[in-house]
């Protein structure tokens, strides 16, 4: 299986002093990548900003020039959480832009499956908000982008430790999307109940599988195939997308689930399965995850699973 790569790099115009969403983590990602020899010689994407009309596939026009207007006059504070500098704006479309590569390389049938390792993530920002360090819901935008290169059925799968709450809320009553998500539960923002199954046009499409504080690795991985696998191959999706949050890892210092890079890996071989079997492909579109060494850890494995299968984070 084919996997190309797509990053901003570590976007350093997008930061505030002490907060976890910095840009360390895509640099961390980027240097662990590098040092390995299976995975430094994968293909790689340099993006494009996204341009309005994609942003405004998801978000309102009050949204779009509400950041553009913080950033112009040089930044500010969205809520507790979520930071806009100078650069963030730009920032941010690159980071969609990220997110529409990944899809265009798969729709383009350059690869089987892509993976942007952008900066800032998405999953929480709504149409009209941005929340829990997300200003452009990038996986929202990749599946709107998706649909109209003709993959009208979209499967997203997001396991991040934190419920993708503007995800759903999205595409809540939404036929032509499957949002399915694993998170820890209760937790930041507080949404993602087990009962929240999609408003009426998309009944049943929204699967919550919330996890108990100190879930294993294998016990999410059962959830992940009791729950999430079972919808996804009825859906048949056309694209499956992944929200790739990485901070469910037991290392990382806002969750406390007790997940592995191998169960990363053996996550990434079962989507590649999947998608095989739906005869689609995925992109991967970067998340949450603070541990700078599970971070990196956790994509190269998730890599590997994509490119070998199998459970094995390690090389050879």
């Amino acid at each position: 299986m084919s996997v190309i790569l797509i990053s901003t790099g570590p976007e350093p115009e997008h930061s505030a002093p002490g907060h976890p969403e910095r840009p360390d983590r895509v640099a961390a990602i980027l240097d662990h990548i590098a040092g390995q020899e299976d995975l430094s010689s994968l293909p790689r994407l340099d993006p494009t900003e996204a341009d309005g009309a994609a942003i405004e596939l998801v978000h309102t026009s009050a949204h779009a020039g509400a950041v553009r207007a913080m950033a112009q006059r040089g930044g500010g504070w969205f809520d507790g959480d979520t930071f806009c500098g100078p650069g963030s704006h730009a920032a941010a479309l690159r980071s969609a832009g990220a997110a529409l590569a990944a899809v265009d390389a798969v729709c383009d049938g350059r690869s089987d499956h892509a993976f942007s390792i952008s900066r800032p993530p998405g999953h929480h920002a709504t149409a009209g908000t941005a929340m829990g360090f997300c200003i452009f819901n990038n996986v929202a935008i990749a599946a709107r982008h998706a649909q109209l290169r003709g993959r009208k059925r979209i499967a997203i799968i997001d396991i991040d430790v934190h419920h993708g709450n503007g995800t759903e809320e999205i595409f809540w009553d939404d036929p032509s999307v499957l949002y399915t998500s694993l998170h820890q539960y209760p937790l930041y923002p507080g949404t993602g109940h087990a009962s929240a199954h999609g408003g009426p046009g998309a009944l049943g499409l929204n699967i919550n599988v919330p996890l108990p504080s100190g879930t294993s690795g294998d016990e999410w991985l059962d959830r992940f195939e009791g729950s999430v696998v079972p919808a996804v191959i009825a859906f048949e999706p056309e694209l499956v997308l992944v929200s790739a949050g990485f901070d469910a890892h037991a290392a990382d210092p806002l969750a406390t689930l007790q997940l592995t890079a191998s169960t990363y890996a053996a996550l990434a071989s079962r989507v590649r399965d999947l998608c095989a079997e739906a005869g689609s492909g995925s992109a991967w579109v970067l998340e949450g995850g603070y541990d700078l060494d599970a971070l990196g850890e956790s994509v190269a494995a998730s890599l590997r699973g994509l490119v070998n299968g199998g459970g094995d984070p390690t090389p050879g």
